[in-house]
């Protein structure tokens, strides 16, 4: 049996520092820096409107920077034109030929460059097998599932060789249970080829289970960038708390009382803030829906508070309990256990919060 084909990628790191962009007055990035690692798997994450779909078509040259630059592998590409980049973007549309076989759809940046028939030949047979789609090379799109339009899109993209290989939520078009297998797939051949990789999406699941590093955005701003774990972890705002995962997030005034740092939610209601955390005036408490836990009325001890259940859903290995805390009404997931006693709708509680669990976040 012959090796299988291969293509000639190697990994590129990417800066990209202090860009601007105005829409007229609407000004869409504001002053983006970004170091990207060569062969990282890196994600623009935040809803619709933060900027990231800019960010990326900025890479590509689709749009200019009102200031700030682009470099690639230390090379100013923030004047170049898209073909001059040696970027691959695969749309979130697909963009592929209709008239056109998967080979033809392949072929076609390759030919454009002019390149010996060859290696056009050869580029495309490496693109396809690592694609999984060699058998499939005659049919036309219409022949084809979302995934594999996707998975051509991806093998057209990636046959040109480029440096960096940008996707802008390649995923979104796909139904949840082909979503899942697809980005495994991208995720496997993202290692297997080494390549720096910019993934653009507003799924915190998707970025959490493919990429190495995210950067969170909101309004044109890069709030954060982390690994997936460490901004669930330490979250540097409410809005990255909120945005990666649910968060119970609780308003009130940190106040001293007889010598002690207090949050105070009501007047009634007051939790003692633990010595090693930094809760300031302003903060508002925050902590995840599995990191508390719900325990008999005065029977929580120091660092609970008292509160009653307003709803409960079974979601097979937790059960999901609204509480109502003061006000505001908070989740607790609770670890399902058979033949455990559940909490009745109404009946009073306690909320045991850890003070390991807890976070003390600003806007």
């Amino acid at each position: 049996m012959s090796p299988p084909q291969t293509l000639a990628i190697s990994a590129a790191d990417l800066s990209i520092r202090d860009v601007n962009v105005f829409y007229g007055s609407n000004h869409v990035l504001k002053d983006v820096s970004l170091d990207i690692r060569p062969g990282e798997f890196f994600a623009f994450l935040g809803p619709s409107g933060c900027g990231k779909t800019t960010l990326l078509r900025l890479i590509a040259g689709f749009v200019q920077a009102d200031s700030g630059e682009v470099r690639i592998s230390g090379a100013d590409i923030s004047t170049l034109p898209p073909w001059k980049r040696d970027v691959g973007l695969v749309f979130q549309s697909y963009a592929l030929w209709p008239h056109m076989s998967v080979r033809r759809n392949v072929a076609f940046g390759l030919e454009e460059r002019r390149l010996p028939k060859a290696d056009v030949n050869k580029r495309v047979n490496a693109a396809l097998e690592l694609v999984g789609l060699s058998h499939l090379g005659e049919r036309r799109p219409s022949q084809l599932s979302g995934g594999q339009q996707q998975r051509v899109a991806l093998a057209r993209t990636i046959a040109v060789e480029p440096k960096v290989l940008l996707l802008d939520e390649p995923l979104s078009n796909l139904d949840a249970k082909m979503r899942e297998q697809v980005r495994r797939e991208l995720r496997d051949l993202q290692q297997r080829l080494g390549i720096t990789t910019i993934f653009v999406t507003h799924d915190q699941e998707e970025a959490n289970t493919i990429c190495d590093r995210i950067a969170v955005m909101k309004d044109g701003v890069v709030q954060q960038v982390g690994a997936p774990m460490e901004l669930y972890e330490k979250p540097a705002n409410l809005f990255v708390a909120g945005f990666l995962g649910a968060a119970n997030i609780i308003s009130g005034r940190v106040v001293q009382q007889d010598g002690r740092r207090i949050f105070a939610i009501t007047e009634d209601l007051k939790l003692a803030i633990p010595d090693e955390c930094e809760a300031v005036d302003g903060s508002r408490l925050v902590f995840r829906p599995q990191h508390a836990r719900l325990a008999a009325p005065g029977a929580g001890g120091q660092g609970s508070l008292p509160a009653r259940v307003t709803r409960r859903e079974f979601l097979g290995a937790n059960v999901r309990y609204g509480v109502m805390l003061g006000s505001t009404e908070v989740t607790v997931d609770s670890a399902f256990e058979t033949s455990a006693a559940l909490y009745e709708l109404g009946a009073p509680v306690d909320i045991v919060l850890p003070a390991r669990a807890l976070l003390w976040l600003r806007d």
